[in-house]
């Protein structure tokens, strides 16, 4: 850096110059800083020919014309004159002027006011050779580049001022080549068109069209162009970040447990850092603030957590805030883990890539974990923190309750360790004793249905690879009795080929089909169970809790057969005590239902056949009444919907007897 800064003041001591040099960079890496830190200091402490040097910075971020360019050269040269200001920026410390006192200034210029009666010295206002003009940003202006320079050209060329540009080149060209693009575009293909190139098939069209943008438009070449002519040197900054990190760091140094923790920890800072693939050390300096709250939060909340613990938490809100913050990924990539387990399931889930996602988060750990071995390495309260900026204290709870009951893995479950870790990253002394503590788990059924697959797969494969002492047939017993269990506390699967893919296993074994066969009718049960337990609930809230019958009925029944799995004795009597009102808005939802999901409530049928018989056995004879009359023009629409089937639901013998009992008693 240092060489870089006498480079620079090499430029400025020049007797005559009639070019300006640029400092090119990165967004982020302190370029700026450099400016007003390492450049701007050594210069206004320089003196030549009896002269002291005068900076004046300009970012041209969001400038939309060169008129606002002169306003600020103006300000800036302006409010240098005034002695007073001058003074009081020295006594109180200021090196630059807020701009709302700027604006307030260039207007009490404009009306002739002054802050101490003094006029303007011209000479001091037309001086040239004590002046370096510094313009930021300049591929952030929302003006033409060529335009910018073309204008700075005139300080450099005619009045030899020292000017330096900082930029980053590297958008600069992205910026020149991406502007007004629909319309280059449009102008492209009508040329070829005009040409007859543009239904030949000598090359690929998108070559074509790119091409005829660059021959006609081609704002790069004319960059180069004034570029050549303006800027003499170009230098770029490569920052050394060990060291600006370092002094990065010094604004924690009010907090002493934290600045000792990130201090201790300055070798993963950087490494995580380089590994972003980035320079940005703005992206940086956000992640630490918000390590800065996560560190307090964990120490007030869950003071004994472990410094490993600690430490994945600081690589963890690094990477992932280079990883949404630089644009390198959409922010919904990590939006679906809900926890550590799943984002090891799906690391350890060699066998499918199921898609891009899984692809990704594996790269991702790869990268900023390389090296650093952590059993914990997903935090979903930092993920989510990063990504809206609400530290969500349920989800931080969460996370650290399940840190503190499972991130030693000697208290994790054996199964556990298969599901979320690499097999053989177990050791031969351990290996035996996981096996040992599975076994008796899945006699217990203590697993979940799906998990008890999953594990049923690895002891497949271990005894095919002779790792443990079970054979083929004993191992299959042990699981069919376990799964029989499981089925008596587990829920219903419902994203069976998504959970099987998590295997981390090539291949599997021939007899895993039975297994499968065997978990598909128990998961089957657990829909029917599921489905009974959720009719149960829905159908109770008639006839005295409509308003939350209809708001489930909507949300969960329209495409799902629940009258299945509801007695229509039951349903009948519920639907007879209902007003009148709730008799016509319950038949024109089923009727709707209907309509619009044919195929997927055709299950339950029969029961609404058996409902439609009960009440037309129940209407007999009835006198009329509103409410009759309202009963009557509920089973006709149930007629209707049955009208949308083959005949295949005629109650059985036994039912209709019941029926009749039923309606007499």
């Amino acid at each position: 850096m240092e060489d870089l800064v006498e480079s620079i003041l090499d430029y400025v001591r020049s007797d005559y110059t009639d070019y300006a040099v640029m400092i090119n960079g990165e967004w982020g890496s302190g370029k700026t800083h450099f400016w007003n830190n390492k450049i701007r200091k050594k210069i206004e402490s320089m003196q030549l020919n009896g002269k002291r040097y005068t900076t004046i910075y300009m970012s041209l971020y969001g400038i939309s014309n060169l008129e606002e360019i002169s306003k600020k050269i103006f300000i800036e040269t302006t409010q240098l004159m005034d002695k007073n200001l001058r003074k009081f920026m020295d006594a109180n410390g200021q090196t630059t002027i807020p701009e709302y006192a700027k604006t307030g200034l260039d207007m009490a210029n404009f009306f002739g006011v002054t802050q101490n009666g003094d006029k303007i010295d011209y000479a001091d206002f037309f001086s040239t050779d004590d002046k370096v003009l510094c313009f930021d940003d300049l591929e952030r202006a929302n003006v033409d580049v060529i335009d910018i320079l073309g204008y700075i050209n005139n300080f450099v060329e005619h009045d030899h001022i020292k000017t330096i540009i900082i930029c980053n080149e590297k958008e600069l060209s992205t910026k020149l080549k991406s502007s007004n693009l629909e319309m280059k575009t449009f102008i492209a293909t009508y040329l070829l068109d005009k040409q007859g190139e543009l239904n030949k098939s000598d090359k690929p069209m998108v070559e074509k069209i790119q091409s005829k943008i660059e021959h006609v438009f081609d704002k790069a070449n004319d960059y180069e162009r004034i570029k050549e002519k303006l800027i003499g040197e170009t230098f770029e900054y490569a920052p050394k970040f060990d060291y600006i990190i370092n002094g990065i760091l010094m604004r924690y140094e009010n907090d002493p447990e934290l600045i000792r923790f990130l201090r201790e920890n300055t070798g993963l800072i950087i490494s995580t850092f380089e590994r972003s693939g980035t320079r940005n050390l703005r992206i940086l300096k956000h992640a630490l603030n918000d390590f800065k709250k996560i560190f307090e939060m964990v120490n007030k909340s869950y003071p004994n957590t472990s410094h490993r613990v600690m430490q994945t938490m600081l690589i963890f809100t690094i990477a992932i805030s280079f990883e949404i913050k630089a644009g390198k990924v959409t922010k919904d990539k990590f939006i679906n883990i809900d926890d550590n387990e799943e984002y090891r399931s799906i690391l350890v889930s060699s066998r499918i890539l199921m898609d891009n996602r899984q692809f990704y988060i594996k790269e991702f750990d790869s990268n900023y974990y390389y090296n650093f071995k952590a059993e914990y390495r997903f935090f979903k309260f930092i993920e989510y923190y990063i990504r809206t900026r609400i530290f969500d204290m349920k989800i931080f709870k969460h996370d650290m309750e399940t840190i503190r009951n499972t991130i030693d893995t000697e208290n994790l479950p054996g199964y556990k360790r298969l599901l979320t870790e690499e097999y053989w990253k177990i050791s031969d002394d351990e290996f035996d004793g996981v096996i040992r503590s599975v076994v008796e788990d899945v006699k217990q059924g203590e697993l979940a249905l799906i998990d008890m697959v999953k594990i049923y797969a690895y002891f497949s494969y271990f005894s095919k690879k002779n790792l443990i002492d079970y054979d083929s047939k004993t191992i299959k017993s042990i699981f069919f009795n376990g799964m029989n269990l499981a089925s008596l506390k587990s829920e219903y699967c419902p994203n069976v080929e998504e959970e099987l893919g998590k295997i981390a296993l090539e291949e599997f074994t021939e007899d895993m089909e039975e297994i499968l066969k065997h978990f598909h009718t128990l998961n089957n049960q657990l829909l029917d169970k599921m489905y009974r337990e959720q009719a149960e609930e829905i159908f109770k809230c008639i006839p005295m809790k409509m308003e939350q019958f209809y708001e489930k009925f909507d949300k969960q029944c329209m495409n799902v057969p629940i009258f299945k799995y509801y007695d229509p004795y039951q349903l009948f009597q519920r639907i007879s005590c209902a007003s009148n009102e709730d008799i016509v808005l319950i038949k024109e939802k089923l009727v709707n239902r209907a309509d619009k999901n044919p195929k997927q409530i055709e299950a339950e049928m029969k029961n609404i056949k058996l409902l439609k018989q009960i009440l037309d056995d129940y209407l007999k004879e009835k006198e009329t009444t509103i409410k009759i009359v309202m009963l009557k023009e509920f089973s006709r629409e149930l007629g209707y919907i049955l009208g949308k089937y083959k005949p295949t639901f005629l109650p059985r013998k036994e039912d209709k007897e019941e029926v009749n009992e039923t309606v007499e008693g």
